[in-house]
């Protein structure tokens, strides 16, 4: 009798586990309700028109801005770039109510001169925010905006900006500075005879935004950053740049975004979910939220998906699932650390393809590159991972929390980890559920302090 009464309260907490499964993905799809792309008036301004000329050598950038103005001062629609190469001097700037739409066979090729990318603009640069070198695809409070069509953005990063890597430290130390002592934001001017390399598509306070199917190579920093924005979706987009940090799609501090059918190989992790760094981050309280990541491939140097490190302002409703990870670093990735304060909830990851992971196939480090002596833990709760299959990693599962501020309420379900030479480490968490937890063909049977 007693073990009859045990099974029944065992099935009632699978059930009530399930049931809370569903109940995020059936939030997911009342997010997916209110995703909706842009649409377009039906009239075309080609940049030949405004004075373009193919060939990859006559500047187009003049051309390009000028019919992207015509185009919004008019109502909208299509600003057409033809199949050829195209060069671009300088930042293209978005208005509203514009599809720049790249035909198969284009190519923008941008300058590397970082002369070219001035006056400064507002923008955020690690989870600050500055004034800095122009992002080479940059928009400011627009909306209905679209990058579409198969033709390539080159930024040509390896040939300037990428390289900059190693002389950036006293630039970034002062902007973290500036941040964590509130200095105004306009007095945070960097740009010319400094070293923050600017991203490469920026857009920035924008609602109603495309990014579709085009090919971005080269890239200068982070590709695409989206920066308080909502109503995203980034759709069938390739990248192929292994240069310093190209994070694939960084939403910052950005709400329902959507994103789907893409394909990255990049030198940073495939997708960055953050919310402003540190007191930068509390000052303007703005989370990222509402989330939906799905059916892509992400071959990286760094981490498949990674939410954090900078997440002051926090992450919650987050949607990842149908990701195949052929060779990353850490695959799935929660960081933060004792500078960031904020918080990480409502997580729901499944359906988890990995080959071969170099480091850990799931990890939580709560504690990554702690900067100050302050100790603003970051909280970690309430998060579903499951049907995750990993063909090989360094170490299986990494969950650490602080002894003060556990990992709270994580389940993992039905996970396979075949081959992995440190399996899992587990130390303060609590209310962690493993079901179906495999590691080198065995199950792992928590101990009861974490339950």
């Amino acid at each position: 009798m007693k073990r009859q009464k045990n099974l029944l309260l065992l099935f009632a907490l699978l059930a009530s586990l399930m049931t809370y499964s569903q109940q995020g993905w059936d939030l997911a799809k009342e997010i997916e309700k209110n995703i909706i792309p842009p649409t377009f008036l039906d009239k075309d301004y080609c940049i030949t028109d405004f004075g373009a000329k193919e060939g990859g050598v006559i500047d187009a950038r003049e051309a390009i801005n000028r019919a992207i103005f015509e185009c919004s001062f008019n109502g909208g629609g299509r600003v057409i770039v033809p199949p050829g190469k195209w060069f671009v001097k300088g930042s293209i700037f978005f208005k509203s109510n514009v599809n720049l739409h790249l035909k198969e066979g284009s190519e923008l090729i941008f300058s590397y001169d970082e002369k070219d990318y001035l006056p400064a603009v507002l923008t955020r640069w690690e989870g600050t925010e500055l004034f800095n070198y122009s992002p080479l695809v940059y928009a400011y409070s627009v909306s209905n905006i679209a990058l579409t069509g198969k033709g390539t953005l080159n930024g040509q990063g390896s040939k300037n900006f990428a390289t900059w890597r190693p002389s950036q430290r006293a630039d970034q130390l002062e902007l973290r500075r500036m941040g964590r002592e509130g200095v105004p934001v306009y007095q945070r001017v960097f740009g010319d005879g400094h070293r923050l390399r600017p991203q490469f598509v920026n857009f920035m306070n924008s609602n109603n935004v495309l990014i579709e199917d085009v090919n971005i190579i080269d890239a200068t920093f982070w590709v695409i950053h989206l920066v308080n924005c909502e109503n995203v979706t980034v759709r069938g987009v390739t990248m192929y740049s292994f240069n310093h940090n190209s994070d694939g799609v960084d939403p910052e501090s950005s709400r329902n975004v959507l994103i789907e059918n893409c394909h990255f190989r990049t030198g940073d992790d495939a997708i960055a979910i953050k919310s402003g760094r540190d007191q930068d981050g509390w000052r303007l309280g703005q989370p990222t939220e509402n989330v939906i990541i799905r059916n892509s491939i992400f071959e990286t140097q760094a981490n498949g998906v990674c939410i954090g490190s900078e997440i002051g302002g926090g992450v919650r409703n987050i949607f990842v699932e149908n990701i195949k990870m052929p060779n990353t670093n850490s695959a799935i990735y929660f960081k933060s650390n004792l500078d960031r304060g904020g918080y990480v909830e409502n997580v729901w990851i499944r359906n988890i393809e990995m080959d071969t992971i170099n480091n850990v196939a799931i990890r939580f480090e709560p504690d990554y590159k702690s900067e100050s002596q302050e100790q603003y833990p970051t909280i970690f709760r309430n998060i579903t991972i499951e049907n995750v299959v990993c063909h090989w990693a360094k170490r299986g599962i990494d969950m650490q929390g602080f002894a003060g501020l556990p990992l709270q309420n994580i389940t993992l379900r039905n996970i396979d980890i075949q081959s992995a030479d440190i399996p899992f480490v587990i130390a303060n968490a609590e209310e962690v559920t493993f079901e179906n937890v495999r590691i080198n063909g065995e199950e792992i049977i928590l101990d009861e302090q974490f339950k």
